[in-house]
């Protein structure tokens, strides 16, 4: 047979897969108004393993393949319930809320808590997020998230992952404990320097200050020097604040340009990070759900059963919508054995109601899910 042949009969083949697919999505819609009007769960996993092992005995040596043809059916099936069944969902809730505040255009001002002092790169997150925001400087991020849920501040910046050194464990945390709201991100190029008081030396160094993250960004530079003392602080501008008050010649600090000049310090080395692509993202957040203009990044923390094929379930679903996933992470639960929770992120809008049916039945199937926001990155 030829192959114009052949693709001839492939044209009609996938022609009756059509009308036999919408056919049965349409079957799926009926089954999903019966669902809706007796109160039943959209999944229906014995009946799904039924069907997958006949599918599967009948298939041959093709088993693997109709494997995956019907369990990404199912996952199309389910997301399209999903869209037409009426059973409340927090995440809904929580998008409804965010949706119906009717702020269109994300705010160039407000009060703003940040952690550490001038010059710190948290500071340069929040002048590019709010131009003319009143920032209010507080020692740690649970004081970020404490002055924006009691209302001192409207919004707060938080590091939330680098790109050399990973995820800011300590924020994720405090997001997981918190319903707070991520409403904006953006993401800033770190350049680490190494800062002393004007004439010091490199080789009169005897102690370094800064912020973990900084000194995780710098570690192989940190490694290779002998008898020096590394003391972790707040944030990289606190450490350049301390070492210029301390008067001491034999302390630097790891921390930025700008710094030096506003604490009057000198650069000893500009070449002491790891990677010279190095980025940090920071969040936004606000006390109540908002969901602003042009949000097309969505943020999820979630916690699976422990089970084979768990985590590919979620992921069938993502996939089988075409949504886009540009963060998976997996974080152990403190306090137990092989347990995980993952963090997630989506370039997708919540608008989309394909988006949020497909957020809803991840709700339904994970152990804990968390809707952290939908926000777009400037």
């Amino acid at each position: 047979m030829e192959l114009s042949e052949i693709r001839s009969k492939i044209d009609e083949v996938d022609d009756q897969l059509l009308a036999l697919f919408l056919e049965r999505m349409a079957l799926s819609e009926e089954v999903a108004a019966y669902k809706n009007e007796h109160h039943l769960p959209i999944l229906n996993k014995a009946r799904e393993r039924e069907i997958l092992a006949k599918v599967t005995q009948k298939a041959g040596d093709k088993e693997r393949y109709a494997y995956h043809l019907y369990s990404t059916l199912f996952e199309l099936a389910r997301s399209r319930q999903a869209e037409l069944i009426s059973a409340p969902t927090k995440v809904a809730q929580r998008v409804k809320a965010a949706l119906a505040s009717n702020s269109e255009v994300f705010p160039q001002t407000g009060m703003v808590a940040c952690q550490g002092v001038e010059g710190a790169n948290s500071q340069v997150a929040c002048d590019r997020l709010l131009p003319r925001g009143n920032i209010v400087y507080v020692k740690s991020f649970g004081a970020v998230v404490s002055a924006v849920e009691s209302g001192l501040c409207k919004f707060g910046v938080l590091p939330i992952e680098n790109s050399s050194n990973g995820s800011v464990r300590a924020v994720y945390q405090l997001l997981q404990e918190h319903e707070l709201s991520v409403v904006r991100s953006t993401r800033l190029c770190i350049r680490h320097e190494l800062l002393a008081l004007p004439g010091v030396k490199q080789e009169d160094i005897t102690e370094i200050y800064s912020h973990e993250q900084a000194i995780g960004q710098c570690s192989k530079f940190l490694g290779g020097l002998k008898d020096v003392k590394v003391i972790p602080c707040g944030n990289t501008a606190l450490a350049a604040k301390l070492v210029a008050e301390s008067g001491n010649p034999h302390a630097a600090a790891i921390s930025s340009h700008p710094c030096a000049a506003l604490y009057s310090l000198e650069c000893v080395n500009g070449n002491i990070q790891d990677s010279d692509n190095n980025y940090t993202r920071f969040i936004c957040v606000a006390k109540d759900p908002v969901i602003y203009a042009g949000a097309n990044k969505i943020s999820l923390i979630i916690a699976l059963d422990n089970k084979p094929g768990a985590l590919y379930e979620v992921l069938s679903k993502l996939a089988a919508l075409d949504i886009d996933m540009t963060k998976l992470e997996s974080c152990p639960v403190a306090g137990s054995d092989f347990e995980f929770i993952f963090f997630l992120e989506l370039e997708a809008s919540v608008k989309d109601p394909s988006v949020l049916a497909c957020l809803e039945e991840m709700e339904r199937s994970c152990a804990q899910f968390q809707f952290l926001g939908g926000y777009a990155e400037v």
